[in-house]
C-alpha cells in the first residue's frame, strides 16, 4: 500500500528582503534546516513560483531549480535536500525577475539554469560556498535586486487586475475586471495567462484559498471550519472542502493530520534573522 504523501518538516530560518523587493516576494526568505525526507512530498497548489537552491545535495531534482504555479495538488517523489534556500515569487514577480512568462513555467519543475542561463548555476555554488544564513540571504537579495530593473515589466491592466485580486481575496468577477481595464474577456484571459501562468479564474481561486492558510495559523489547532469558508468567502464548507481536496489533494482534518508538528515542535519552527538589507556583504 503506498504511503500518504506528507509536506516536509523542518526548523525554518527566514529574513525579509529589501524593501524595493518585498511586493514581489512577500513571504520573505526561507532557510530549512534537518528537513525530513518523505518519499511521497506533497505541494499544494499555488499561485506562487518557488525558487529553490539545495545547500546539501540530494538524488533527486536538479542543484537549483524553480517550480512554476500549480492549478491542483502535486505530489513528488523521491528525497528533499536535508538544507535549502527557498523564495516564493508572486507571479508577476517571477516575471520580473525571472525574465519568463510564468506561462512558461506553469505545473513544471525546471532547472535554473534554463531559465537565468549560468548566472543561476553561479548563484547555487555561491550560496553553497557561503557560510551562515545572513549572509546568503543578502546574498540572494543582491542577485534578485539586481535582475530588477533588467526584467520585463507586466503590462498595467496585467498588474492591476493581480492586486485587485489580491485586495479582495479573489472575490471580484473577472468580467467586471476585464470592464474595469477597459479589455475584453478573452483578452483579458489571454494576457493574464502569459504574465502569471494561470486564467483570471484559477488566480482567484488560489489567491482565496491563501486566505485559508492565514485563518489557519491564526486558529490554531482546531479551526472551526464552517466559520474559516464563510470568512475566506465561500458558499459554505463543502464549498471549502472541495477546494482543499483539489489543491491539497485531500481534506481540511486529513490535511491538518498529515502536518501537525509534533508535540513541543511548533515554537521553534521558525527563527527570524537580521533583514537582509543590512546584513554584511
Amino acid at each position: 500500500m503506498t504511503a500518504a504523501p506528507e509536506r516536509a518538516r523542518s526548523p525554518r530560518l527566514a529574513a525579509a528582503p529589501q524593501p524595493r523587493l518585498r511586493s514581489l516576494l512577500p513571504h520573505g526568505y526561507a532557510g530549512f534546516t534537518e528537513a525530513t525526507s518523505p518519499r511521497h512530498l506533497m505541494l499544494p497548489a499555488s499561485a506562487s513560483v518557488s525558487l529553490v537552491v539545495k545547500l546539501a545535495d540530494s538524488a533527486h531534482r536538479p542543484p537549483a531549480f524553480v517550480m512554476g504555479p500549480q492549478r491542483s495538488a502535486w505530489v513528488v517523489e523521491g528525497d528533499c535536500a536535508p538544507s535549502y534556500l527557498e523564495v516564493r515569487l508572486t507571479p508577476l514577480g517571477a516575471y520580473r525577475l525571472l525574465g519568463l512568462p510564468s506561462e512558461e513555467l506553469s505545473g513544471q519543475l525546471v532547472d535554473l539554469t534554463e531559465v537565468v542561463g549560468a548566472d543561476g548555476r553561479r548563484l547555487a555554488e555561491r550560496l553553497r560556498e557561503t557560510p551562515g544564513w545572513r549572509r546568503r540571504f543578502a546574498l540572494l537579495d543582491r542577485f534578485l535586486a539586481g535582475r530588477l530593473d533588467r526584467g520585463p515589466r507586466p503590462s498595467p491592466e496585467v498588474a492591476w487586475v493581480w492586486r485587485r485580486l489580491e485586495a479582495t481575496g479573489g472575490g471580484v468577477a473577472i468580467g467586471r475586471l476585464a470592464a474595469e481595464v477597459g479589455w475584453s474577456h478573452r483578452h483579458l484571459i489571454d494576457r493574464f495567462r502569459r504574465q502569471v501562468g494561470l486564467s483570471p479564474k484559477t488566480a482567484a481561486r488560489l489567491v482565496r484559498f491563501d486566505g485559508v492558510w492565514r485563518r489557519l495559523d491564526q486558529a490554531g489547532g482546531r479551526p472551526d471550519w464552517g466559520l474559516v469558508a464563510a470568512e475566506a468567502g465561500y458558499a459554505d464548507q463543502a464549498h471549502l472542502v472541495r477546494e482543499f481536496r483539489q489543491f491539497t489533494g485531500t481534506t481540511p482534518t486529513g490535511f491538518l493530520a498529515q502536518t501537525r508538528p509534533a508535540a513541543g515542535d511548533g515554537e521553534r519552527q521558525v527563527t527570524f534573522v537580521q533583514d537582509v538589507a543590512t546584513a554584511a556583504s
